[in-house]
Order: C-alpha cells, then structure tokens, then sequence
C-alpha cells in the first residue's frame, strides 16, 4: 500500500510517536518559557511597585515643600515675637511712668534685640551716608547742592534699605548730593 491509497482511519489510529529527544527538546523548552513567564510576571510585580513608590516619593515631596513654603518664616516670627513683647512692655512703661529716660533705654534694648534678630537671620541694613550712590542699592528721593561734597554721594538717608543674604529686599531711601549751580552753569557756557 501507498502511502496515498492507506486509509485515513488508519493514520488516526496509529499514534504518532514524536523521537524522544524532541519530546526532551520540548519539555526542556517548556520549563523554559514558564520560567521566562515566572520572571516576567515578578518583573511586573516590581515594575508596578517601582511606580507606586515613586508616585508616593512625588507626594511627599509636593507636601514637604508646601509645608516649606507656608512655615519658613516659622523660626523667624519666633524670634520677633520677643521684640513684640519687649515692645509691649516698653508701652506699658511708657503709660505708667513720665520718665523719658526709662523710655529711651528700653527702645534702645528693644532695638538691640531686633537687630539680634536680623543679624542671626542674615539680614543687613543699608545706611548709605557718605558713600557714592549705587542704584541697585539706593532709591534717590531728592538731589541737594552740598559743597565739599562730591556729586552722586549720598548725603542724608530717609529710610534704611535691607539686604538678606546678599540679596536686596528693600533699597536705601537717599538724597544725593548734586554739583553746585555755580559749576553747573561754567559746564553750560563751555559747551
């Protein structure tokens, strides 16, 4: 018999024995791939947690730096809470007694501590006086003629100006010296 003339019941019966050493083949492939899924499978597993911990991460530090942006004068308004209260209790002197004396030394120790303050929080005060003018440290108010002085130098302070770490938080309030008119006018006929 041919193979095209055998009948098709036949083959179905007749087992079909695979060679043993591709039935090895394909176990050995097997634990292969359920390993390989094994693996995959807890890969995912840290994949997932991976996320999870970083979007945790991601939260915290969103709060943490709220929180530092809603308290970090925290430590600062502590320490001018002790110039409040000295301030105080410099007015409840002041009501209670006539003594102008008592009132000035208790300004100028409630003054102390408030520059105390500033000093531990890095923060210096501009006071100008005598020095040339420097806009990005000095707001000029006013010019004056001042002789003996040179022009662009600052000769009176209205309002102090404030550095904190170097950096300006409010600029010197100066009147700056100008040439007097005399000079200006030898200025005016030369040109």
């Amino acid at each position: 018999m041919t193979e095209e003339t055998k009948d098709p019941q036949e083959t179905v019966d007749q087992p079909q024995s695979a060679p043993p050493e591709e039935s090895e083949e394909l176990a050995v492939l097997r634990d292969q791939l359920a390993a390989a899924e094994k693996k995959a499978e807890e890969n995912w597993d840290k994949l997932l947690r991976a996320q999870a911990e970083l979007e945790n991460l991601r939260r915290r530090m969103e709060r943490e730096v709220q929180n530092a942006q809603k308290y970090s004068i925290e430590k600062f308004a502590k320490e001018l809470l002790a110039v409040m209260d000295s301030l105080e209790l410099g007015l409840q002197a002041a009501i209670e007694t006539d003594e102008v004396e008592k009132i000035r030394e208790g300004m100028e120790l409630t003054l102390k501590q408030l520059l105390t303050v500033f000093d531990r929080f890095n923060i210096q005060p501009i006071d100008p006086v005598g020095e040339p003018f420097n806009p990005d440290y000095h707001q000029a108010m006013a010019t004056e003629e001042v002789r003996g002085v040179e022009p662009d130098t600052v000769v009176k302070v209205f309002q102090k100006g404030y550095l904190l770490n170097d950096r300006l938080i409010r600029p010197a309030l100066v009147v700056v010296a100008k040439p007097p008119a005399e000079e200006h006018r030898g200025v005016d006929e030369q040109a």
